[in-house]
């Protein structure tokens, strides 16, 4: 059978045609394994897609010379053109890479190894990269009015490295070749002299856009505290109270550009806020920065061709990573940085690194996955409840956040190495208390960094060129972090715990033997779900325990656990000064103060 949607009947080709009109000899064409046929009672030229092995990957046909030209066989599926002659490319080190069969037809008549691709747009990342991992370098024809869509694959790709752009004066190869089949080998390679680095390509358009960003965003990156311009910013788009969440939720996306990105998992009650305090920051970003989803299959993130390096995937709620397999692949991708996948003989491979945001009405996640992420939980009270009811009262507007996304777009277009000249002294004064420190550090050095990063403009780089990270810089991720880190490591109680804990001891103090829910409901004057989630946090941490054994009945609550004595994890900030070390001492003589555009380097 064969896929054939168009209504025109071609008139139909042969090999004695098609070889004189694209100058190449018919028995040359043979040779590279065209043949006749029949289809469709038309006579038409196969052309067969074979594999490393001469394995028959497609078949394509074609049935005429212009216009409407070519049909697939039925079954068949796009794919490079010429693998059972690259291993002549390979030897050669050098190889071409050029849309259409007749333009490979014509280079292989010259000599020249070759593979193509029936359309540039049939670039398939997973499939056709790892085929060129032993060329030195590709050679890239660029059709006319196909740079674009070039340009778009070839910019996420493993071998934009390698390439080298061609646009040829005759368009393609096959044209060269018709016009002077005795000149064309001379033409070529001065066709090639001129060919265009993707690198040299790259780095120019880098230039133009991170002067353009720059431009939009300089007076918000020379900002002293840029994280104070994005409280006040976050008024502008509806977000009344959660300023610690979102500025950590901030931090966390820009760490995107980093090689450990940090992680987050947003958690409250049904209609507490969590998602739309997420939505409300990602505002600042621009789309490249993250891949939003409600929901995902099992092996999406495997199948999935959307790009997720340096880009925080973000999943609306945890029960929508559908299973333990979908949580397993995106462990695999935060804790390797990469994934690889294998099914059905075939390898599967997704580069990051990447981070995670997700939201949960759950206390605690899988704790494989818990520990991987910074836990944050929206304000269930009273006071934080009334204040949305007035912004839901004031309406809503559409800020301009143009300085803030082109702010993302200078840093993700900057190359900026972090030197934190006191994270050895850091690490002697946290105080180990619990094996979980080992991650939450981690992921304190990595907000230090993120920190420095937004204020690169108005930091000091060493002689290396580095830029180093500032006592200011830990003092602002500790304010937003400390607590945050003595709760994971257990050594303290959250504030609305500790209530729920003096509600049950003030009901115990007037001669109760035991306290149920909806007394405690009465003392703290806040919803059943919030209270039932308060109690559950207590019991967990075994400040509280339940005297009922019956599943289904009313819980009934008495003191369990003394709380335990406030512990101090991370140092305060003035206990830094003067530790910075010897890496400081060694490169700080040379530091200058970073001023606008020469605040970094480009990529």
């Amino acid at each position: 059978m064969v896929d054939d949607h168009a209504t025109a009947q071609p008139l139909g080709l042969t090999l004695e045609q098609y070889a004189p009109a694209t100058a190449l000899p018919v028995d040359f064409v043979r040779e590279c394994g065209l043949s006749d046929m029949v289809l469709a009672g038309r006579p038409a030229v196969r052309i067969p897609y074979l594999g490393p092995s001469r394995e028959e990957l497609a078949v394509r046909f074609r049935i005429a010379l212009d216009g409407d030209r070519f049909r697939w066989k039925s079954g068949s599926k796009p794919c490079l053109y010429g693998l059972n002659r690259f291993g002549d490319a390979q030897a050669a080190r050098d190889v071409v890479l050029v849309e259409g069969e007749a333009n490979v037809h014509t280079l292989w008549h010259h000599g020249i190894p070759a593979v193509g691709l029936p359309a540039v747009i049939d670039w398939r990342e997973d499939r056709d990269a790892k085929c060129f991992n032993g060329a030195d370098t590709i050679y890239i024809v660029v059709g006319a009015g196909k740079g674009e869509q070039v340009h778009k694959w070839l910019g996420q790709s493993a071998i934009r490295a390698r390439a080298k752009l061609l646009e040829l004066p005759a368009d393609d190869p096959s044209g060269m070749h018709i016009t002077d089949s005795a000149g064309f080998k001379r033409a070529w390679q001065v066709q090639l002299l001129a060919a265009v680095p993707w690198t040299a390509l790259e780095a120019k358009q880098r230039a133009e856009e991170r002067l353009e960003a720059w431009d939009l965003c300089a007076e918000l990156a020379r900002s002293e505290n840029i994280l104070a311009e994005f409280d006040r910013a976050l008024a502008t788009v509806g977000l009344v109270g959660e300023r610690r969440i979102a500025k950590l939720i901030y931090l966390a996306v820009t760490s995107r550009l980093l090689d450990h990105p940090v992680s987050v998992v947003v958690k409250g009650p049904s209609s507490g806020g969590k998602s739309f305090t997420v939505q409300s920051v990602l505002q600042f970003f621009p789309d490249e920065a993250f891949y939003a989803l409600t929901a995902m299959s099992d092996r999406a993130l495997a199948y999935s061709t959307e790009p997720l390096k340096h880009r925080h995937l973000v999943i609306y709620e945890v029960a929508g990573m559908a299973s333990e397999f979908a949580t397993y692949l995106i462990r695999s991708l935060l804790s390797e940085g990469r994934l690889r996948y294998e099914t059905a003989g075939k390898l599967i491979e997704r580069e990051g690194p990447i981070g995670l945001i997700t939201t949960t009405t759950g206390l605690r996640l899988h704790p494989e996955n818990e520990t991987r992420m910074l836990s944050l939980t929206v304000s269930d009270t009273r006071e934080q409840t009334a204040a949305v009811f007035r912004a839901l009262a004031n309406g809503g507007s559409q800020p301009d956040l143009t300085r803030w996304r082109a702010l993302q777009t200078w840093l993700t277009l900057s190359e900026c190495e972090v030197v934190i000249p006191y994270a050895s002294a850091l690490a002697e004064m946290v105080r180990p208390v619990a094996i979980r420190l080992r991650r939450d550090f981690k992921n304190i050095l990595t907000l230090i960094r993120v920190h420095a990063l937004l204020h690169q403009a108005s930091h000091r780089k060493d002689g290396d060129g580095r830029l180093i990270a500032e006592i200011a810089d830990y003092a602002a991720v500790r304010e937003l972090f400390a607590d945050l880190v003595a709760e994971g490591a257990e050594v303290t109680i959250k504030p609305e715990v500790r209530g729920t804990v003096a509600a049950v001891a003030e009901l115990l103090a007037d001669g109760k033997k035991e306290v149920r829910q909806d007394e405690i409901k009465n003392v703290l004057k806040l919803d059943k779900s919030v209270v039932s989630r308060r109690v559950a946090a207590a019991m967990e941490a075994g400040v509280l325990r339940n005297l009922e054994d019956r599943m289904g009945r009313p819980a009934r609550l008495v003191l369990g656990d003394p709380l335990p004595e406030e512990i101090e994890i991370l140092p305060r900030p003035e206990r830094l000064h003067g530790c910075t070390g010897a890496e400081r001492d060694e490169h700080a003589s040379s530091a200058e103060m970073a001023v606008g555009e020469s605040s970094s380097t480009l990529k």
